[in-house]
């Protein structure tokens, strides 16, 4: 290997031992891209369940808010119901009263209206037969005590009806202002009875709505716990990735000590096929077609470096072609890169000189876009290590 680069291999080994050596596969589909993604999906995917089991306790605490007034609700329509019971069998209770009196007040008007046709037919005769009658009555008397008696039993019997009658008027008054006082009852409980219909059937009313609501908070309940479910079914899994993926860059760690310590092949030593700059030119284009020249320099010297390493195949197409090493073959775009010759004139000139030993990253054996954590060769949008 040439003196020039041997010492710049040599002060770019000092920066990546201070760095620290982090091997990704070249390209944008590289293991540490894989677990980048791989953590940040983790990382959104815990924020969803937390925002779903924030969501489900909020749900959770409507439902059970709602719960509680159902319950409310329910005592509620319990007491309405005893109360309407309790109306109800008042109203029974009326109604016989009110059948009762009411044939009280029948049999005292029939008891009133005989006594009264019995007086109209007292006086009738009284009036017809003048007082000859009750003077005959009088004159057949023996004596007088039996005159002073016979007298004093027509003014009784007389004074009887009187009273008689006027017991029968106030009777049937009272049982008349009874029946208004019960009819009136009546009234006032029929009032209560349809205020509490109507109270029980709005207490129905809002018991339905909230139990439909509970319900329908019930089933978003169900669908929350079954979305949490899945999301910690999800993180298990990204989880089962990331530790592969972790275990994968440990290997890839072993791989870049082992080739940084491994034996390097000088240039000279190596003897290109003719493809080989067409392969490479259009290998830059893919992986740094959009980059100034000096990244597609690093790149092709990447390659080359491989190349030159006794950890890699010793041909720029075993380097390229090398299973899971760069994301253009494995997609397709080197294909169709080569089918149409895509490299420019600054992929070629880049490829010739890396070809040439001219490298701008020292021994680097990788190449990725920037991660915290990572550092290296800065060049364009790339890091080298």
């Amino acid at each position: 290997m040439g003196n020039a680069r041997k010492m710049k291999i040599a002060a770019f080994m000092a920066v990546v031992m201070l760095a620290g050596s982090v091997p990704v596969i070249s390209g944008a589909t590289s293991t540490q891209d894989q677990l980048d993604a791989a953590q940040h999906e983790r990382d959104e995917l815990e924020q969803q369940h937390q925002e779903t089991t924030d969501k489900l306790d909020g749900l959770k605490e409507e439902q059970k808010t709602l719960t509680g007034e159902l319950n409310a609700l329910n005592r509620q329509l319990t007491e309405i119901s005893e109360h309407l019971e309790e109306l109800e069998g008042q109203i029974r209770d009326k109604q016989q009263e009110i059948e009762e009196i009411r044939a009280a007040l029948e049999a005292a008007r029939e008891k009133e209206a005989w006594q009264y046709e019995c007086m109209k037919v007292h006086i009738q005769m009284m009036y017809e037969q003048g007082d000859s009658m009750y003077l005959e009555a009088l004159l057949s008397v023996g004596s007088l005590a039996d005159f002073l008696n016979f007298n004093e039993y027509f003014e009784q019997l007389t004074s009887y009806n009187q009273k008689l009658f006027e017991e029968y008027a106030a009777n049937r008054e009272y049982i008349e202002g009874e029946e208004s006082r019960l009819l009136q009852e009546m009234a006032q409980l029929e009032q209560l009875e349809l205020e509490a219909e109507a109270e029980k059937s709005k207490v129905s009313g809002l018991i339905g709505q909230t139990s439909r609501v509970i319900a329908k908070y019930s089933d978003q309940i169900e669908d929350a716990e079954a979305q949490a479910r899945a999301y910690e079914a999800e993180i298990k899994e990204k989880e089962k990735d990331i530790e592969y993926l972790k275990k994968k860059i440990a290997e890839e760690k072993a791989l870049s000590q082992a080739a940084a310590n491994a034996a390097w092949r000088d240039i000279s030593e190596v003897t290109f096929a003719e493809s080989d700059k067409w392969l490479l030119a259009n290998i830059i284009y893919c992986e740094a077609g959009g980059e100034p020249y000096a990244g597609k320099l690093a790149v092709g010297a990447v390659v080359i470096n491989r190349v030159l390493s006794s950890r890699y195949p010793d041909t720029v197409e075993g380097v390229i072609y090398q299973k899971s090493q760069f994301s253009p073959v494995a997609s397709g775009r080197l294909g169709l890169a080569l089918g149409s010759n895509k490299a420019n004139a600054d992929c070629y000139r880049a490829a010739e000189e890396a070809m040439s030993g001219m490298t701008n990253v020292g021994n680097c054996l990788y190449f990725r876009t920037p991660v915290p954590g990572l550092t290296g060769i800065n060049i364009g949008g790339h890091v080298f290590y």
